[in-house]
Order: structure tokens, then sequence, then C-alpha cells
């Protein structure tokens, strides 16, 4: 049995406590995305920094430049890979990885290296940085946090309160001035991001946030029609321009409102069953670029999972969107095997919000 059908059976078969669209996930599954994540928290190199720098002094290693988030290749991947820890702890308190996760998590989020991180982010020349998709997973990571009480988790989320205001601020400040959305299916598109942005701020109780959300995401969306799904994937996509904006929407529209947008927007979902929506196919999961189409499987499944959550039992489009979901999710999650450091410092992190079922249900 081949690396990735040998995890999508553990994955798939493993009896468990954290059940998600007919999967079953448990400490021993959860065993092999930590691993994921502490193999790279804090490891320096290989590293692809975005980094503006005004003058010779900016030369300088990332652990200095950004010392919490400076491991996983790139300042999101590592967000995203403290947020993976987070989660799990969350849901697995007492697994036989917790106490070596709260080390990692804790030897980042200390307030001397967030309050560096935040100085970096506010830093000249530095307006776009991670923007927005690294700092909606910053907010995510501080949601996570927020939620789980926890005595690390509270002193954690107290240190990372000057980071968590700064991207706040830069968030706020961008929305009103982007006239239009962007589409793309990697990590400018403001459809997924605006998701997890709107979920911190449910979760932190900033009704002011979740006005400009719901106000921008109205504008953006509300009176689109017919998504070209046909014209997805493109060959690097990670995120389904489609498919996360209706999963945007969901989270926007009462429920019956977004069943009629979901109707005009995505007409190609079939009422009951049938093969409409195959899985990517990753050509070589060494090359960076190509291997997002495995996190594009494991970010279908989830917004397929969230489209169909909100619709009734009665609607006929559900079934077709669960089994597409259930395809993409074996498909991406077999992919999830640590083999290539290319794929390897990120696709837990996906695989994670998708079994448990993060942004559906708490856990």
């Amino acid at each position: 049995m081949t690396t990735r059908l040998a995890l999508a059976a553990i994955l798939l078969l493993t009896p468990g406590a954290a059940r998600a669209g007919g999967t079953s996930f448990d400490a021993r599954a959860a065993s092999r995305f930590a691993r994921l994540a502490l193999d790279c928290l804090h490891r320096e190199y290989p590293n692809k920094i975005a980094h503006v720098m005004n003058g010779d002094a900016d030369a300088r290693p990332p652990r200095e430049l950004t010392p919490a988030f400076f491991g996983c290749y790139d300042w999101h991947s590592s967000v995203h890979g403290h947020w993976l820890l987070v989660r799990l702890l969350r849901t697995f308190p007492d697994a036989p990885w917790a106490a070596e996760a709260r080390d990692a998590v804790g030897r980042s989020l200390t307030p001397e290296n967030l309050a560096a991180e935040a100085r970096y982010v506010d830093g000249p020349g530095r307006t776009s940085f991670e923007r927005p998709y690294g700092l909606a997973w910053l907010l995510q990571l501080s949601a996570e946090l927020r939620g789980w009480n926890d005595p690390d988790a509270r002193r954690w989320s107290a240190a990372l309160a000057p980071l968590e205001n700064a991207a706040v601020s830069r968030l706020a400040e961008w929305l009103p001035k982007l006239s239009r959305p962007v589409r793309i299916g990697e990590h400018d598109q403001t459809a997924f991001a605006l998701g997890l942005v709107l979920d911190w701020a449910r979760e932190a109780g900033r009704t002011d946030v979740e006005r400009l959300v719901l106000e921008r995401s109205r504008a953006y969306y509300a009176a689109d029609r017919a998504c070209p799904l046909s014209y997805e994937p493109s060959g690097q996509d990670f995120l389904s321009p489609c498919l996360a904006e209706a999963d945007l929407m969901r989270r926007v529209l009462p429920p019956g409102a977004f069943g009629k947008w979901l109707a005009g927007f995505l007409p190609q979902v079939p009422r009951g069953g049938g093969d409409w929506l195959p899985p990517a196919v990753v050509t070589d999961p060494s090359d960076p670029k190509l291997a997002h189409l495995d996190g594009l499987n494991l970010s279908r499944a989830w917004m397929l999972e969230g489209i169909a959550s909100v619709l009734p039992a009665s609607d006929a489009r559900r079934e077709a969107l669960l089994q597409a979901a259930r395809r993409h999710r074996a498909a991406g999650l077999a992919a999830v095997t640590g083999e290539h450091y290319e794929g390897g410092h990120w696709l837990g992190s996906f695989a994670v919000y998708l079994v448990t079922r993060r942004g559906i249900a708490a856990p």
C-alpha cells in the first residue's frame, strides 16, 4: 500500500471521537498532522519571505524579522501551523503529543515575539503584507485561542493582542477602498479571507468588523450569477473561486435567502447525486505550485460541506454537494503525507480545518 493510500485508510477508517461527514478522526490520526506542524514550526530554512527592505539594516534572517512566525517556509504557513496545533490541542487535550505541542506554541507566542511581529507588520512599505490571506489566518488563530477555556490559551491570546489589532486595522482600512473583489484561486482571493475574518469577528464580539465584512460581502457578491465553475481549477489553485464565494455567502445570508442565491450562482449543482465535480489531480507533489491542487481538494471538501450545512434536509442539492465533498475529502487527505516539504509545511492545516469542521462546528 502506498504512503498516500495508507494515510487515507487511517483517516477514513479510524474509530474516533470527532466524526465529520462520515469520517472518523481521533488523536491517533491527529498525531500525523500535529507532527507535520511540529516538524516545521521552528524550521527556519528553506524560507520564502515577502519582505520590503528599507535599508541595509533590513537584511536579516527570518527569525529576527518575524520571531514568532519564521518557520514553515513562509509567514502565513507558520501562522496556520500554529493554528493547527491550537486546534488539535483544543480537540484532543490529552493526546500523547499534547505536551510537545504546548511547548512549541508557547515558545513562539511570547509577548516579546508578538510585539516584534506587530512592529514588523506596521513597518514602512508593508501596507499589503500578507493581505488578506495571512492576516485572515492570524485572526483565525486568535479566534481559536479566544474560544478555548485554557490558561495557556488565555496567556497566548493576550500576547497576540497587539498583532491581532494590527491585522484588524490593516483589513478595516483596506476593505472600504477595495472596489472589486479578488476572484483568483490563490492567496489574494477575498472570499475565503472574508469568511475567516467574519468567523473571528463573531467569536471576538467585534460587531463593527462583522458589519463591515457583511456590507462588503454583499457589495462584492450578492448580485453574482452563473459562476463559471467549468473554468476551474486553474493549474495552481488551492482555493475555488466559485465555492469559496458560496461558502462565504452562506455565512452572510439567511438560510432561505442563501438557497435562492445559490440557485442563481451555482445552477450546475445537480438535484440528487452524480459525479459532477471531479477532484483535481496533482502530477508532481514535489513542485510547490502544482502541489496547490492537493490543497484545493481539501478546501473544496470543506466548502462543499459548509454550503450543504445550511440547506434544509429536503433540498435535493444536498446529496450532490456531500457526494462531491466525500470524493474531494478522500483525495485531499490521501495527499497529506509530509513526503515533500513543498506540501507538508501547509497541507496539514487544511486537513485539520476540514476534519474538525472549523467554520461549521465548534470542537
